[in-house]
């Protein structure tokens, strides 16, 4: 291992199939006004070649191939194992359908000199295509139930700007980590695969004694769900997608929910999920209700694997 280089960042991106998203968000990197950074891109099995293809105009970023797709967790895991070997102090996951601001990195780095306990920040995160509506702005956790709640609708944005905020859960599409924390919590858990992995992680980090937070002065640019939103037969958002958000909503539950709180949120769950099915039954969409009632099947049945090292 190299010898760690203070107050620098690995920038990790995973690409599947999003190769003109990648190309937007590398070309605004380009553009940050932080010195010392690196990017690593991993490319989770994409079709054509689409590794390669950035590689070649984006020859500063380091390339990581993947022979599977191995989802949001396995393939951001590729990227975090890579830059620990290369000394990076801090790494950051980063969604490739995003664009940021050229001062947003330096923001969020300033964070952690103010909180010495602060292990985790995220920005503040806006759509896309109306930047002036906040897509997220980190995350509460509600440990009765097991509901992870994304602040998205916030009434006051200047408010919200004004400084530094603790939160529950940072989101996957944009998370700044102290290198010692991962080394102390270890990897996201590739059980996950996608779908709340980033909330199972933040309560880790949190049982660990660090504090995550929004830096609300440092922006980026979303537009959600770039790799999932695909024509399909039954809609736009294909059936493995709700297969995977209920069946890790059951897997996180089991992981982090007390035993005297475990029943209140199963039942939760189910009646929020029943509704589901009972819209698609309407609806005719019985592709997607196959896919709920397998993922409650398989969240409340399947072994739990334990975190990754």
């Amino acid at each position: 291992m190299d010898s760690i280089a203070k107050d620098s960042v690995a920038i990790i991106l995973v690409n599947w199939n999003g190769l003109q998203f990648s190309i937007d968000c590398l070309h605004s990197l380009r553009k940050l006004d932080f010195p010392d950074f690196g990017i690593f891109l991993v490319d989770n099995a994409s079709d054509n070649q689409e590794g390669d293809e950035l590689k070649a105009e984006f020859p500063e970023i380091t390339l990581i191939q993947s022979s599977t797709n191995a989802g949001f967790a396995g393939g951001n895991n590729l990227g975090i194992r890579k830059a620990l070997e290369s000394g990076y102090s801090h790494l950051m996951l980063l969604n490739n359908d995003t664009v940021v601001a050229p001062d947003f990195l330096q923001v969020m780095m300033s964070q952690f000199e103010k909180s010495p306990s602060l292990g985790v920040v995220q920005p503040l995160i806006y759509w896309m295509k109306d930047r002036n509506q906040i897509w997220n702005a980190g995350g509460k956790w509600d440990p009765t139930l097991g509901r992870a709640i994304p602040l998205r609708e916030l009434k006051n944005r200047k408010k919200v700007e004004s400084g530094i905020q603790k939160i529950d859960w940072a989101t996957g599409c944009c998370m700044l980590i102290k290198r010692e924390v991962i080394l102390q919590v270890g990897l996201l858990n590739e059980q996950f695969f996608a779908y709340f992995e980033d909330v199972e992680w933040s309560l880790r980090i949190r049982e660990k004694g660090f504090e995550i937070a929004l830096a609300p002065k440092a922006f980026i640019y979303h537009e959600a769900g770039a790799s999932s939103k695909k024509k399909h037969e039954e809609g736009t958002l294909s059936p493995r997608v709700f297969y995977y958000h209920v069946r890790n909503q059951f897997l996180l539950i089991r992981s982090t929910v007390s035993p005297f709180k475990k029943p209140l949120a199963f039942g939760y769950h189910l009646i929020r999920f029943g509704f589901w099915i009972g819209y698609f039954v309407i609806r005719g969409r019985f592709k997607k209700l196959k896919s709920v009632a397998k993922g409650i099947r398989d969240g409340i049945t399947m072994p739990l694997q334990s975190q990754v090292k």
